[in-house]
């Protein structure tokens, strides 16, 4: 997308830390100039990173929502929230860092099915339907269901009528102090 349409000066949002970093060295192996701030960068980085992007040396600045916070950059012409925020409010704060003082700007969200629920939740808050574009070569099969071949079985007693590690004999022996 970044390189396809030539697109510059980008804030990318993700939801965790380690995520954000995953994000800077898929891109930097494919030939974007990209940097992370989040929490477990110093503040010297932190602010060295956020120079760097605003004097467009860095093309793409991929962030956490709480490192983004009192972030102020003029005229950024795209975000994209590689994760969708998991609190709708969030939503509305990344995407009204783009567009500011009556400048024009993209908004771009990737949503798999897991965030599905988000992004009703979005619109809900919003009250507006997002335009889902469904002509690009990432569709998702939602009927797929994408098993984890090193998850773990499942031990749990599911016959337990309870989450209660107590006997019967100890809950029926309850003594209240309150």
């Amino acid at each position: 997308l970044i390189r396809n349409d030539g697109l510059k000066n980008i804030l990318v949002f993700t939801r965790t830390k380690h995520g954000a970093d995953n994000v800077v060295k898929a891109l930097e192996k494919n030939g974007v100039e990209a940097a992370a701030i989040h929490g477990n960068k110093s503040q010297n980085n932190r602010q060295r990173v956020l120079e760097g992007f605003k004097n467009q040396e860095i093309t793409v600045l991929v962030a956490t929502d709480i490192a983004a916070r009192g972030i102020d950059i003029d005229q950024l012409p795209y975000v994209i929230n590689f994760d969708l925020p998991n609190i709708s409010e969030t939503y509305v704060h990344r995407i009204g860092r783009t567009g500011r003082a009556g400048n024009s700007g993209l908004a771009i969200s990737f949503c798999d099915a897991s965030e599905k629920p988000y992004l009703k939740d979005i619109e809900k808050l919003i009250r507006m339907k997002i335009k889902v574009v469904s002509d690009h070569p990432y569709l998702l099969d939602e009927n797929a269901v994408a098993e984890n071949p090193d998850k773990k079985p499942d031990l749990r007693n599911k016959n337990k009528e309870s989450n209660s590690r107590k006997s019967e004999a100890s809950k029926k022996n309850k003594k209240r102090w309150y």
